[in-house]
């Protein structure tokens, strides 16, 4: 039985998706269900809150980093449950996934030097790199049916230019919901190997991989100029405020290189409540986070078959990974401010604009699904109720 429900002892929350401020200014209301951030809205696994109570219970907190034993935590993660050998000896531990990308930004590419991003992409990954003076270079994915690919030859005309010295890859990829196959992903790196472009691969949700579809990490396609951002613990433990990021290459050349400059900034300090809540993470957590993943593919596929059934009009993607699911509202032949109030004033629904992410097409939203199945089904209840009384 997978618990869904926390329980608040003697603490109110500040979580960003429910700031009042923030849903206003955005929504134009904070009476809203909130699915716009991509956490989850359940208990964490035991072994990890118990690891916690017992370093809140030491009543110390000197420094201490037992990277060692981190590094090899996630190496044996992946191990067992991607195939995947990694030397413990080649990580680098930043504080999270967004600063090791804003660093590795500044640390591979020149000011006015192109990074390229495959929209719609999350949307942070434009920010890091138009606040690091870096021009972010967009490639659209190609929508075939129901499904995102490569757009393989606008790539390698983006890469022809010599304009673009990096790549972010997104792998699962947030928020169309693709996990790229080996294939595709060879493909990617073989045009990018002929132009010299680096690869950073953004591999946070790659545990996140539903039936049917096989995730393969940028770390195992023997690519010597790729670095993958792998092992942060935020999105498959709900560890989203406490996580710290690991960067990984077999490249001693470039790991050296994060590693001078993660020193010289002093971010490779740790915070013992992350270290110890990401070493109880890999080493005990593996039974929860089983359930948490049959969990929500059965939210997942209850969503799939009811937009199917009662809502044909809205086209919702199968997310083959990440716990977000990506909808095109465009067959409710609304204008976008309509569409726009019909979710937020009527069906009291906080979801993702797809422009956040570089979809032009203002009819695109994303959902966070990492909910109870109570909640979500009576959301989407609302939404055909006001659907169908909209007008």
């Amino acid at each position: 039985m997978f618990q869904t429900t926390p329980s608040h002892q003697g603490i109110s929350d500040k979580f960003i998706k429910h700031d009042s401020k923030m849903l206003k200014q955005i929504y134009g209301s904070d009476q809203l269900t909130p699915y716009w951030i991509a956490d989850m809205d359940f208990p964490i696994a035991s072994p990890i809150s118990q690891a916690m109570q017992q370093l809140v219970n030491r009543e110390q907190y000197s420094y201490e980093f037992d990277s060692q034993t981190v590094f090899k935590a996630i190496a044996h993660w992946n191990q067992q449950r991607h195939q995947l050998d990694l030397n413990p000896n080649h990580f680098v531990q930043v504080p999270g996934v967004l600063s090791a990308i804003a660093l590795l930004i500044r640390d591979f590419t020149q000011e006015g030097d192109g990074v390229l991003i495959q929209t719609p992409v999350y949307h942070q990954f434009r920010r890091l790199i138009e606040s690091a003076g870096r021009k972010a270079v967009t490639s659209p994915l190609k929508l075939e049916g129901d499904r995102y690919l490569f757009d393989y030859q606008d790539f390698e005309q983006q890469l022809s230019s010599g304009k673009v010295r990096m790549v972010l890859l997104c792998n699962p990829h947030n928020p169309v919901g693709r996990v790229w196959t080996k294939q595709e992903l060879q493909q990617l790196v073989t045009i990018a190997k002929k132009y010299q472009v680096m690869i950073i691969s953004d591999e946070v949700h790659a545990d996140i991989v539903f039936e049917g579809a096989r995730f393969t990490s940028m770390a195992s396609l023997n690519y010597d100029n790729s670095l993958t951002i792998i092992g942060s613990p935020a999105k498959n433990f709900g560890l989203n405020s406490i996580a710290n990021g690991y960067i990984y290459s077999d490249n001693q050349a470039l790991r050296e290189k994060i590693k001078a400059s993660s020193v010289s900034m002093s971010l490779d300090h740790g915070n013992a409540f992350s270290l110890y809540a990401t070493i109880a993470a890999y080493q005990h957590g593996k039974e929860w986070f089983e359930k948490f993943l049959a969990y929500t593919q059965e939210v997942r596929n209850w969503i799939m078959a009811f937009m199917a059934k009662e809502l044909p009009q809205v086209k919702a993607f199968l997310p083959e990974g990440t716990n977000q699911i990506w909808f095109d509202l465009s067959g409710l032949n609304l204008a976008p401010e309509q569409l726009k109030e019909l979710l937020s004033q009527h069906a009291k629904l906080a979801l993702t604009p797809g422009t956040w992410f570089g979809e032009i097409n203002e009819n695109y939203y994303r959902m966070n699904f990492a909910s109870p199945l109570e909640k979500v089904q009576a959301s989407l209840q609302q939404l055909k109720t006001s659907i169908s009384q909209y007008r």
